[in-house]
């Protein structure tokens, strides 16, 4: 029993050493021809973050091959990209004191379509996995979530208007046709009513 438990304390530390920063990226994310969209990379670290030894970079695997472009590096400042595909549309967003590797592309043309890959150390912390994100260009927004959502709010809110325009007629009815009756029903007793010549 003492050797099992040996072993799992063993185990356990070892876990912990193996899996060192802790990256989260959007699996997918989609932008429209020329627009700007922000790439959103959190990470948490088992070690107090310390910006001067935080390092960050972005890399890019276009669609139709498999070699890896810079985007954009970070350490202490922004690096943006000098030359390529990236100049002048990667743009830092982050801030590594609260976990944020964030970048933001700018304009973004078809060409940008394939996989970006965040990756953060922090000294002594520099194990973990890397955020991957999907991105494709599209040349017109798609029914997205917040589409979707929109239309349901609207669908709903208008389903409410027809509702309480049904319920404002019946009660005009109603009322039109009690005030009707009050009035049939004077007239009835004025016709029974034997004083009345």
């Amino acid at each position: 029993a003492a050797v099992e438990v040996r072993y799992l304390n063993d185990l356990i530390c070892g876990l912990r050493v193996f899996l060192g920063i802790d990256i989260s990226t959007p699996s997918s994310v989609e932008a429209v021809n020329g627009t700007n969209v922000k790439l959103k990379c959190t990470f948490s670290s088992k070690y107090k973050v310390n910006p001067q030894s935080v390092a960050v970079s972005w890399n890019f695997r276009p669609l139709n091959s498999g070699s890896d472009e810079s985007v954009f590096y970070y350490h202490e400042t922004p690096y943006p990209p000098q030359t390529g595909r990236f100049k002048g549309h990667a743009v830092w967003s982050g801030d590594v004191t609260r976990g944020d590797a964030s970048i933001t592309l700018q304009e973004v043309p078809p060409t940008f379509n394939g996989t970006f890959v965040c990756q953060v150390r922090n000294p002594p912390d520099v194990h973990g996995n890397s955020g991957e994100i999907n991105f494709r260009v599209v040349n017109k927004v798609s029914l997205s979530e917040i589409g979707i959502l929109a239309a349901a709010v609207g669908g709903a809110c208008g389903i409410i208007m027809v509702l309480l325009g049904i319920f404002v007629a019946v009660r005009y009815c109603k009322k039109n046709r009690m005030d009707n009756d009050i009035e049939l029903h004077s007239r009835e007793q004025e016709w029974k009513d034997p004083t009345v010549w």
